[in-house]
This record gives structure tokens, C-alpha cells and sequence, in this order.
């Protein structure tokens, strides 16, 4: 059955600018026929024709943008997994000279996402991700010949330079292939990527540790960066043939597939209505538009509560057990998370719907928060380990497509947005990596606290993000009789 009405927003927040028959964003209050239409569906089915097309960026796109992304989160939190091989000790750190060396990696990387996301949108996306990524891969090895405390802060801040362009990159060009309603199922996919790769780097690790450990003179954590530096520099170099860039130059495509690309994406727009902007263009409209900056807090709480991600071998550590087994045992709540950021990113795409699934995540994830910080006793402690990553994880593919579809009425402006919201977040990583002292130790109350206070500040965010879009469709709705889009929350 066909949606009986369709709405449309105007790109500017406080004008409107309606235009009859385009595609259909979940009404404010959806009959039972328009639940669960994606917008490039008319009664529940796709072309055949576009999904071959889909199916065909799939295969091209996802697990590329996978192996990069777990490779991202391998290098990054190796840090985490050397700290359990006397790398402190190594470099005469103490205090919390290692809260600051994981503290400074997003320092780099905070200040590198936006100028580096107005620039993804003037070059070839899929050669420019590529070559930052052989860049951190270099810096990744180079943490092995680290001698002292001072080398490996400087290490961690150029590491968060070069890996800043990623995550952001790899949303834009999911904005530039896929529609709205597949966004979220693919973002949560490639972040699935990270969860697993903070799971199984304490896997790696744990095989280098005791197999490596003394190998040639070098210690298991430098042969640890060596050996993770030069794999993702093998995967860099290959991406620069498998990731795609714009329409025209990416050559898997053929004349049919970039026509019908283009058709289904300018059908797929909120709004038409902007011409292409400048680089600084589309960063005054993200900043105008007060949306943004509200659904960058959103980001920035739900990744605060996530910022355990680098301490968990130390938390796990807390569970009595030695090296190995404890780094073999930070793996399964991670494969968890990473099925959980699948699933929600799938529903809330299937359905169209953000908030609920948003609330209902980070709700399970100050569950999880609150067991952990109230109990010293083993089994329990480590069941609350596969909770909080679940609720905690699961959120960010929803808030990542939920920002890109409401924010997206020029290319420029959607690339800031997404650098933009990155940004937000990963300042949260930044002050997060000082809620897990030693001196806390074993309950961990400050850090478990944060995380489940920052949690609820994300679905207070969501709910009043909800509420500003039911006036926006009011607005539009009372504006005209013509069929147009609406917002999705």
C-alpha cells in the first residue's frame, strides 16, 4: 500500500520551502500503512534493479570501510592491551601519566575532523581516507621505539591527527551511496568493526605477549605496534583501489549505476531547495542551525559514557584473574556489543524511529553502569561487563544517522555536521580518560557514575531533539495541503 501523504522540510531551520512529491519520512503520527517505509520503497519493495545496486555497494563499500574502521580501533587502543605487558614501567610513567597519553590521542584528533571534513568534500574521499590511514599506520609502528613518557605523548597526538579523517570520512561517503533509512544499519555495521576490534585486540595481544615477549630484544607491547602498524599499512594501501570516491571517478560503477545513484539520492533529500555551497558556506550552516549544536551535546554525552572503551583490560583486570586470561576475557562482551550495534542499527532503520531506541540502549547501558560500580563479586561484575558495552555502543549508529538525515541539506553542510558531531563526542574521550584514576581502584565508582550520568544526558538530549522536530512538522504541516516530507525522530 502506498503512504497516503508525503511531507517535506525546508533545508533552512526557520523557512520553508515545500515541494510536492518527493519521498516520505515517518509521518508525526503514521498510519499503520506508513510504518516501517523506508523512503526508496513503495509498499515495502525496492526496484530490482535498485537493489542490485545495493547489494552491489555492500560488497564493495561495508567491508572495506569494516577492515579499516577495526584496524582504526586496533591501533588506537593498543595502548590499553600494552599497559598490561609493564609498559608503564618501561617508560618510568606514574601518576596518571597513562590517562594523559590515552587523553592526548583526541586532542589531535578533535582538532584535525572539521578542517579535515570541509576538505573530503573538494578531493576524492576514498584516496584521501586511504592515505591518512597508511599515515597512522606509520605512526602506529613508530610507538615502538618510544623511550621515555614525553615520546609516546608525541606519538599519541600525531596517531590522532592521522586517524581523525577516518570516521567522519567513511559517514560521508555512506551519505554520498546511501539513503536515509540505510544509513543506520551501515553505520552500526561499521562501527561493529570497533567493538570487535576492541575485543579482539585483547586476543592479538595475548598471543604476542606470550609468544613474542623478549623476541630479538623487543618487549611484547613494541612488537604489538610493529606488527598491528604494518597490517594496516598492507589494508591502506589496498584501499586505495576498493574505496570509492565521487559518482564519476569511481570506476566499479557503470553509466546506468551512477545515473540511478544520483536519482535515488536526490529523492531521498529532505530538501532541494540549497545550491551546492562552499567549504566555509556549509560550516555557517551547521552552526546556524541550532539542531547541530544539539545533537552534538547528544553525541558528546553518549560517547562520554563510553570512554571505559580504553580502560576495560584494566577494569577486566579487576576480576583477579592474571595477563592472559584477562585479556582473553575482554573479548566477549565486545562481540556483543558489536551483534547489538547491528541489530539496533537495522530496527531503527527499518522503522524510522531514533529516540526510542536511543532511550532504550543507553537504558540498559546505565543499568549495566550501576551493577558494575555495586558489586566487587566476580560473576556478577563480569556479566555487568557484557551489559554496559551492549546499551552503551548500540546508540551511535542511531545518533550518527539520525544527525546525518535531519542535517543534510547541502554536501558541505552535511560533511561539517558529521565532523562536527565526531568532533563533540571524542571531547568527551578526552576529559573521560581522567574518570578512570588508579587511586579508584577496584570498584571504579567515579568512572561507572560518569558514565551512567552521561548516558541519561544523551536521552534527555534525544527527547528534547524529538521534541523541537513534532513542532518543525507541525509547522510544515499547517503551512500547506500539499503532500511533503516530515522529519524523523
Amino acid at each position: 500500500m502506498e503512504p497516503n501523504t508525503n511531507y517535506r522540510a525546508h533545508s533552512d531551520h526557520d523557512k520553508l520551502d515545500i515541494k510536492p512529491g518527493d519521498s516520505t519520512v515517518v509521518d508525526e503520527e503514521p498510519t499503520a500503512a506508513e510504518v516501517g517505509e523506508s523512503r526508496q520503497y513503495v509498499g515495502g519493495k525496492m526496484d530490482p534493479k535498485e537493489r542490485a545496486l545495493v547489494r552491489k555497494l555492500d560488497w564493495y563499500i561495508m567491508p572495506t570501510i569494516c577492515v579499516m574502521y577495526f584496524l582504526n580501533y586496533v591501533d588506537r587502543n593498543a595502548i590499553a592491551q600494552a599497559r598490561l605487558n609493564h609498559l608503564e614501567s618501561d617508560l618510568g610513567m606514574v601518576g596518571n601519566q597513562f590517562n594523559t597519553a590515552v587523553s592526548i590521542l583526541f586532542v589531535g584528533y578533535v582538532l584535525m575532523q572539521i578542517p579535515s571534513n570541509m576538505l573530503i568534500t573538494r578531493i576524492k574521499p576514498g584516496i584521501y581516507m586511504s592515505g591518512c590511514m597508511f599515515l597512522w599506520a606509520v605512526v602506529s609502528a613508530c610507538t615502538a621505539a618510544v623511550k621515555s613518557y614525553g615520546g609516546l605523548v608525541a606519538c599519541r597526538f600525531f596517531l590522532g591527527i592521522a586517524e581523525a579523517p577516518f570516521y567522519p570520512g567513511a559517514t560521508y561517503i555512506f551519505a554520498i551511496y546511501y539513503t536515509h533509512s540505510e544509513m543506520a544499519a551501515r553505520v552500526g555495521l561499521m562501527y561493529c568493526g570497533q567493538l570487535l576490534a576492541t575485543g579482539f585486540t585483547g586476543l592479538i595481544s595475548a598471543g604476542v605477549f606470550a609468544g613474542m615477549d623478549g623476541l630479538r630484544g623487543l618487549t611484547g607491547w613494541q612488537w604489538l605496534f610493529i606488527i598491528e602498524g604494518a597490517v594496516t599499512a598492507f589494508v591502506a594501501v589496498l584501499g586505495f583501489w576498493l574505496l570509492p570516491n565521487t559518482l564519476d571517478d569511481t570506476p566499479w560503477l557503470t553509466g546506468e549505476e551512477r545515473k540511478l545513484l544520483r536519482a535515488r539520492i536526490e529523492r531521498d533529500k529532505i530538501s532541494d531547495t540549497l545550491s551546492k555551497a562552499t567549504a566555509w558556506e556549509g560550516l555557517k550552516q551547521a552552526c546556524k542551525d541550532k539542531r547541530t549544536w544539539l545533537f552534538c551535546f547528544m553525541q558528546m554525552f553518549h560517547l562520554s559514557s563510553s570512554a571505559f572503551n580504553a580502560f576495560f583490560p584494566t577494569v577486566a583486570k579487576t576480576l583477579g584473574y592474571n595477563t592472559t586470561v584477562t585479556l582473553l576475557l575482554t573479548c566477549p562482551p565486545f562481540v556483543l556489543a558489536g551483534a547489538g550495534s547491528v541489530l539496533v542499527g537495522w530496527s531503527s532503520g527499518r522503522f524510522n524511529e531514533m529516540t526510542w531506541h536511543i532511550t532504550a540502549t543507553l537504558s540498559v547501558a546505565i543499568v549495566g553502569f550501576v551493577m558494575a560500580a555495586s558489586t566487587l563479586n566476580t560473576a556478577a561484575r563480569y556479566v555487568a561487563c557484557f551489559i554496559f558495552p551492549v546499551g552503551a555502543f548500540s546508540a551511535n549508529s542511531v545518533i550518527v544517522g539520525w544527525a546525518s538525515s535531519t542535517l543534510s541539506q547541502t554536501e558541505e553542510k552535511r560533511a561539517v555536521i558529521l565532523a562536527m558531531t565526531n568532533v563533540f563526542g571524542h571531547i568527551g574521550y578526552i576529559y573521560g580518560a581522567y574518570l578512570w584514576p588508579d587511586t579508584d581502584e577496584p570498584r571504579y565508582g567515579i568512572g561507572f557514575g560518569a558514565s551512567a550520568g552521561f548516558a541519561l544526558l544523551a536521552i534527555c538530549c534525544a527527547w528534547v531533539m524529538r521534541t523541537l522536530l513534532i513542532h518543525d512538522n507541525r509547522r510544515i504541516r499547517a503551512s500547506t495541503s500539499e503532500n511533503v516530507n516530515l522529519y524523523s525522530y
